[in-house]
């Protein structure tokens, strides 16, 4: 069972949960980064291992605001409906952080280079830098109010294990 979870319900609040997780998949986003610079990636074609971190990366930001669209906006929206309109700019990120996955998976599913990928994982850091500082000011505190939920149900994805780091 993951520190964070009691069979009673959670210990820390969703909120910091949250951070948790945007601290993480920023890690996990610059370790991608990382790995695209080394020599290997350089110019040719990506390897099957990275080709294949970087599909499971896109599946987890994607799924975490897939999961927070239909799980934490969705109980916000009820329970502080003064957020809606925070939400629903959240929820347009998520529209441009969805397509730039596509893209980025396009590239992966041809012959793509490292620095082409690359570009289109720096304009996806710019872009969920921004996204996420706004998300945590906006919404920590509301969250922190809700009982209910774990973080895979309201956020879509759990808070990663600290030996996953």
């Amino acid at each position: 069972m993951h520190p964070s979870h009691s069979p009673a319900g959670r210990l820390t609040t969703l909120g910091t949960q949250l951070i948790e997780i945007h601290h993480w998949l920023r890690e996990e986003l610059a370790r991608l980064r990382v790995s695209l610079d080394s020599p290997g990636n350089a110019g040719t074609g990506l390897s099957l291992e990275l080709r294949a971190y970087c599909v499971g990366f896109c599946a987890a930001l994607d799924r975490h605001h897939t999961g927070e669209d239909g799980g934490a906006f969705r109980l916000l929206a009820e329970e502080a409906p003064e957020l809606r309109p925070v939400l629903a700019e959240l929820s347009a990120d998520h529209q441009m952080v969805a397509d730039l996955l596509r893209r980025v998976d396009a590239l992966l599913a041809g012959a793509a280079d490292g620095p082409a990928v690359r570009a289109e994982l720096d304009g996806l850091a710019a872009l969920l830098e921004s996204h996420f500082t706004y998300e945590e000011r906006k919404l920590v505190a509301a969250l922190d109010a809700v009982t209910g939920g774990t973080a895979e149900e309201l956020l879509g994805l759990d808070v990663p294990d600290e030996e996953t780091n």
